[in-house]
Order: structure tokens, then sequence, then C-alpha cells
């Protein structure tokens, strides 16, 4: 499933980091990689002199330096043109299974905002995309799989996740969390959530657990364990990330409530603003 990976760098920290993500994650699944920066769209590399050349030729090699000592096939291409289209593009063309971003890059104003290249790669591919924050509660020296949270709401679209986070289980030995997020305020509307009855409420879990059991049946040959919890699916999500030391989320890009052609839902946008660890964001059927 992730036979040719494309990681986009920028020279920040941010992208460095989600490098080691992507390389950790080609050397289980034993893939080839292709590490892109493009040199337009106001990054610090355009203009075409050769200094330029040679700094942005410089990153990328520092990058491919990164997996000097896991036995990877790693290709670089410094490429003009803005990096959003180039990324999506590149990752159509060489028919990318999976595309590596750091979640922000030089340009951004805070770790929780989302990065305008990532955005918009999210937005235009469809290809899975890795989104990594800079820093991290887990540490920096060393990328891990180990136990994978992955979110349902119930929709079909929600379970395109399931079968990429089984292959991450299965290649990497680790744990599944199936979670699913009951919002109670939100299913009430405009009636107060405090005044639901406990049988409206009964209702919503028994509704989570039939999207588990669909999720389930997507994930094949590894341990998994099934949560339902009462929260907003975005607070659902980075609670569960800090209680139970979670190492990558693993989500669609839209749920139910997405719009036709729109590729990055709400709940989606708000976790990769809201969580550290890595998310993996499916952006159509596997």
């Amino acid at each position: 499933m992730f036979d040719r990976i494309l990681i986009g760098v920028d020279g920040s920290d941010c992208a460095r980091r989600a490098a080691t993500f992507g390389f950790e994650l080609a050397d289980a699944c034993d893939a080839s990689v292709d590490v892109l920066l493009a040199t337009g769209g106001g990054s610090r590399f355009g203009g075409g002199t050769e200094g330029e050349t040679e700094t942005g030729q410089d990153v990328l090699d520092e990058t491919a330096a990164l997996a000097a000592d896991r036995s990877l096939a790693v290709d670089t291409h410094l490429v003009e043109g803005r990096p959003a289209t180039v990324l999506t593009e590149f990752a159509a063309d060489s028919g990318a299974d999976l595309v590596v971003l750091g979640r922000r890059g030089r340009s951004g104003l805070g770790q929780r905002l989302l990065g305008s290249v990532t955005e918009r790669v999210l937005r235009r591919t469809d290809a899975p995309v890795l989104t990594v924050a800079e820093g991290g509660t887990a540490g920096d020296a060393e990328a891990a799989y180990e136990d994978v949270l992955v979110t349902t709401d119930g929709s079909d679209a929600a379970e395109w996740a399931g079968p990429y986070a089984a292959e991450i289980g299965r290649r990497c030995d680790a744990t599944l969390h199936l979670l699913n997020a009951v919002d109670v305020q939100g299913e009430a509307g405009v009636f107060d959530a405090g005044g639901v009855s406990e049988r409206f409420i009964e209702r919503l879990e028994q509704r989570g657990e039939e999207a588990i059991e669909r999720l389930a049946d997507t994930v094949d040959d590894v341990d998994y364990r099934t949560t339902v919890v009462r929260n907003p699916p975005h607070e659902a999500v980075a609670t569960y990330v800090e209680d139970k030391d979670v190492d990558l989320v693993v989500m669609a890009s839209r749920g139910q409530s997405g719009l036709a052609g729109q590729r990055l839902g709400s709940v989606t946008g708000r976790v990769l603003r809201t969580v550290d660890v890595p998310v993996l964001v499916v952006t159509s059927a596997p």
C-alpha cells in the first residue's frame, strides 16, 4: 500500500522532522522515497541563481542524509514552481502512495497554524498525506508508530482510514485504537444538550458502536481496541492522544458533514491544529 513515498521539504525544522517520520515508515514498508524541494511561490530558494540552486540542493542532501543508516532508495528533486502545485503534480505523475509534509513551514506564525502549502496539498491530492508538527510530546530523536489512533464518525469516507491504519499496524507491529466520539451537543442541535433524554444519548452511543464495528471490518490481522466517548470529535481525539500516548492519528479528510469535493473537513482541520503527534489524512478511498 505504501510503495512510493514523496517527502516535501523547505529547509525548516518542521520539514526535517517530517522527513524522519517518512523515512521510518518507508523503512518499515520497504518503500522507495522521493524528496522534493520547490523553488517558487515565495520560497527563499527562488530566483534561479547558481548559489540559490546549490542551497536548495544542500537542503535535499541534508534531508537524504537522515536516511543514511537505512536501506532505502532515496531520490532528490529540485523543481521550479509553486510548492503546492509542484508537490501535487509530482505525486500524481510519480504514482506516490503517500505525501509527507511538515504541518507548517518557514513562514508559519505559530505551531498550531496549518501551513498554507500543506493545506493546499490536502485539498488537491488524492494521495494520503502524513502531516508532522514541529516539536511534539514524544520527542524528536526517534520516529515511532507503536500506538495508532483511527477515528470514525460512521460515514463511508471515515472508513477509508481503516486499511491504511491496518497496513501501518502490520508493518510496524502497532496497536490500533478505534475511536468514535458522541457529540451530544452537536447532535442535539438547537436543544440544550443537558436536557436531552438518556435514551437519546444511548441511541447515539449505539450508533457509535455500530460505526466502530464497520471500521473494525476494514482492519485485518492487527491488534486493535475500541472506544466510544462523549465529547466533540476534535476534543475527543486530543484527549485520547494525550491519555494513551498515541504516536499517530489516522483519519479521513472529511466525514459525514463533508461536502462533495471538499477535501478538508472541519473536524480534520481542528485536529491538525490541536494535536502535536503526526496525523495521516486519507483524502480518498484506498
